[in-house]
Parts: structure tokens; C-alpha cells; sequence
């Protein structure tokens, strides 16, 4: 077990100073705040002796019937509270999963890149990931076809496909319809199990939500569900669904690591869903996202040099930025740091080592005023290493680095706020470039 490239950072983006697009952190704030605070405080005062005792393994049953009505959403009819297991957040229900179905030495299908709490997990679980192309529409299901064949030529198994098909974290990419029949077609042709990651299908900025896979084939997908993002992370309360068979192990695991999960944030959970308008709760997280999507997506046209090139999410959180040609996300972090702006290296959404010239930029936490100030401290901290590269370019590696490391970070000037400079400033505006990863 190793820590992951986001959680090194958390004593750096709790600075006040540094804005932070980094970290994956929902706007809870944007919630009612004082109305969840009664709805929870009247659960503890009118049924605590329901709510602060053990529950069941497998999750309180009024909670997994409402959990069924929010998949319903994207296209699963059928479901049955039955086949629900609550867990402690989604991240407990991926590594319930993987305990059942995975041993050491196994091999894994996952997107390139694909989510750093994913990849922790398989590597616990000391399985083989490899890693399957993506594009802008998503997986793409020739590569899917060429790992399978080439797996089964070496005599590898192959446990299942591990996809996040939704504004994908961190691509921000979205799998295409065309394509997830593909995927699908693929997966009855080969006999693979698809263990589909969805914390972001109902924060669309573009079109409704998209029909999920288990919609298409409930013997082939495990699906994995959480109330993180579109209602609260600090509760933690995820689930799994997933067939009969499989969920019975599911919940003898459960009960082994944890015995139950909190009833306390069940409760929470379904009396929020049961009392509260939370599919227009939905749309003003919606709406909130769209905003500090534009402003991060405006601010990288006007401000990024040449030679950088990005995703366009229609929802969800992330943006996926490739930087020019030469530079090093994960070495050029430090000097990011000291210019007080925080970004997670590319390197850390693989299991093999790429992604160096990558990084995931988080627009959900800040305030478009903060986004448009960090991606203009970072665009300062690009341009410098463009120069560095320059200068040094003949140099080899080690002294490169040496060098780069003596550098001073930008001035306090040079980190000033959005007043400083305008978004449309720099003289090396590339609007007319194509931005697409």
C-alpha cells in the first residue's frame, strides 16, 4: 500500500494561500445547510434508538428502496432493494468487490487513466492492471478487444473491467452511446464482468442523464453508486448492486470489515431523499459545476501557451490537461506549490508509471474568481519551465533538474491577485487551437 498523489497534498491545499485545483471536493455548501442540520438533529432526538444502534450488514431497507428511485434515473428499471448493499461510501463497495472476486497476481481492464482510489485498491489487492486507451468519447472498444485477446493469449484471467463511464475522474471525458453498446457487445463475446463506476452520471451540464450499462445487461455489471457528490461526502454512504449471488458475498465481507455500515448516515441519507427536494438539489450543483467548468475552460484558452492542450467535460469535475511537449507534471510540482496553486500529477491515474505529462485540474471546490487566479498562477509556472526547457535543452537530464531546482519560485508580484492581469493578457493566446486531450 502506497499514499495516493491527492492525499500528499492535503497539508498543502488546507494553506489558505494556495488555490487549490486539486482536490475533488463537492460544494456542500451549496446545500441547505441549516435545514439538513434539523433533519438530522430530529433523527437523533425523535428515533435514536434506531439510528445510534447496529444496523445490518447489508444496509437499512427504506435506504435501499430509495436507492433504487435514484438509479431508476439512468435507465435501471428493474432493480431490487434486494440486490443493494450500503456501503461506506462507494471506495468501501469498489473494495468489497475486488476482495470477492480478485486474487493475487489476476488481472484487471482499466482506463488510461483511471481513478487513483481504483488503482490503490487493485494494488492492494496485488492484482495486475492494465491499462486500456481512451479517447474523447471515452473507452474506446478496439483497444478494449486487443487487451482481451491478448490476455487470453497469455494465459491471463481477466477479473472484470474496471470503467467510469460518466465525466470520467480524471479524463472528464464521457463514454459515447455507439460505444457502450460496443463495450457491451464485447463483454457478452468474451465473458467479462463490468464493474461500472458511476458518483458523477446525475451532474450533467449538457443533456439528461445518460442510460447506465447495468441498464443494458444486470448479469454482466456490477454497479457501484454514491451520495458523495450530489449530496454528502462526510456521511460516506455509497452502495453496490449487483446480482443475488454476488451480493450475498458482498455483505458477508461487509460484516467481516465493518460489521454494518453507520445507521446514523442511513437514516440521514433516506429521510433527506424521503423529505427534501434533492433532484432540484441536483440542478443547483448542476448549475453551480456548469459555472466553474466555463470559468476554468475560458481562463486555460485565454492563458495557456501553446503546445497545451485539455479536455471539455459536459459535467462532473475534472479537467484533464496535457502540458507541452518535454514537461513534467510530477517534477514540476514543487514550483507550482511555491507559486500557490495546486494540481494533482498525471503520473499518480496509472498503475505503470505514465502519465508525466499530464495533470487533473478539480474545478467543483473554488469560486470562478479563485479558478481564473489559479490557472493564472499556473499558467506563469508553465510558461517558466517552457523557458527552463528551452535554455537548458541541450543539458542532459540530471543537470537539467539540478538547475530547475535552484530556480527561485515567481515573486509575491507574480502571484498576485486576478487584477494583476486581465484573462485576455498574455501576448501568446492560442484561441484558434484545437484543446481536445
Amino acid at each position: 500500500m502506497k499514499s495516493s498523489e491527492i492525499r500528499a497534498l492535503f497539508s498543502v491545499v488546507s494553506r489558505p494561500e494556495v488555490v487549490s485545483l486539486a482536490g475533488g471536493m463537492p460544494a456542500v455548501s451549496a446545500l441547505p445547510l441549516d435545514i439538513v442540520g434539523s433533519m438530522i438533529g430530529d433523527l437523533v432526538s425523535g428515533m435514536g434508538a434506531q439510528t445510534l444502534q447496529y444496523g445490518s450488514g447489508q444496509g437499512d431497507p427504506r435506504l435501499r428502496e430509495r436507492i433504487c428511485d435514484v438509479m431508476a434515473l439512468e435507465g435501471i428499471a428493474d432493480a431490487s432493494p434486494s440486490e443493494v448493499v450500503v456501503t461506506v461510501g462507494s471506495q468501501q463497495g469498489l473494495d468489497l468487490v475486488t476482495r470477492v472476486f480478485v486474487d493475487p497476481g489476476d488481472v484487471i481492464l482499466a482506463e488510461a487513466p483511471s481513478y487513483v482510489g481504483a488503482l490503490g485498491v487493485f494494488q492492494a489487492a496485488q492484482a495486475r492492471v492494465r491499462h486500456v486507451a481512451m479517447d474523447d468519447e471515452g473507452l474506446v472498444p478496439e483497444a478494449l478487444e486487443q487487451a482481451l485477446i491478448e490476455a487470453r493469449a497469455a494465459g491471463d484471467r481477466v477479473k472484470f473491467l474496471y470503467t467510469v463511464p460518466n465525466f470520467h475522474n480524471p479524463a472528464g471525458v464521457t463514454l459515447s452511446e455507439p460505444r457502450r453498446e460496443a463495450v457491451m457487445a464485447l463483454a457478452e463475446r468474451y465473458d467479462l464482468l463490468i464493474i461500472e463506476d458511476n458518483p458523477y452520471g446525475l451532474l450533467g451540464f449538457e443533456h439528461g442523464p445518460m442510460r447506465a450499462l447495468r441498464a443494458r445487461n444486470e448479469d454482466r455489471v456490477i454497479y457501484l453508486g454514491s451520495f458523495s457528490k450530489t449530496f454528502s461526502p462526510g456521511l460516506r454512504v455509497g452502495w453496490v448492486l449487483a446480482p443475488l449471488a454476488v451480493r450475498e458475498k458482498l455483505v458477508l465481507a461487509t460484516e467481516a470489515q465493518v460489521l454494518c455500515p453507520p445507521s446514523l448516515t442511513q437514516y440521514a441519507v433516506a429521510r433527506y431523499l424521503d423529505t427534501q427536494p434533492w433532484q432540484e438539489q441536483i440542478k443547483v450543483f448542476t448549475e453551480l459545476y456548469r459555472e466553474r467548468r466555463d470559468a476554468t475552460l475560458e481562463s486555460l484558452t485565454a492563458l495557456m501557451p501553446p503546445g497545451t492542450t485539455w479536455t471539455r467535460p459536459d459535467g462532473g469535475f475534472y479537467v484533464w490537461l496535457k502540458l507541452p511537449h518535454g514537461l513534467d507534471a510530477k517534477l514540476m510540482q514543487p514550483r507550482a506549490v511555491a507559486a500557490h496553486v495546486a494540481y494533482v500529477p498525471g503520473i499518480g491515474f496509472y498503475a505503470d508509471g505514465q502519465g508525466r505529462e499530464y495533470m487533473r485540474l478539480s474545478y467543483c471546490y473554488p469560486e470562478p474568481d479563485q479558478i481564473r487566479e489559479g490557472v493564472r498562477r499556473l499558467a506563469r509556472v508553465i510558461e517558466a519551465e517552457l523557458d527552463l526547457h528551452s535554455t537548458f535543452d541541450a543539458v542532459d537530464t540530471g543537470t537539467f533538474r539540478a538547475v530547475r531546482s535552484s530556480v527561485p519560485a515567481p515573486s509575491p508580484a507574480d502571484q498576485g491577485g486576478a487584477a494583476a492581469e486581465s484573462l485576455t493578457g498574455p501576448a501568446n493566446r492560442n484561441e484558434n487551437e484545437d484543446h481536445r486531450a
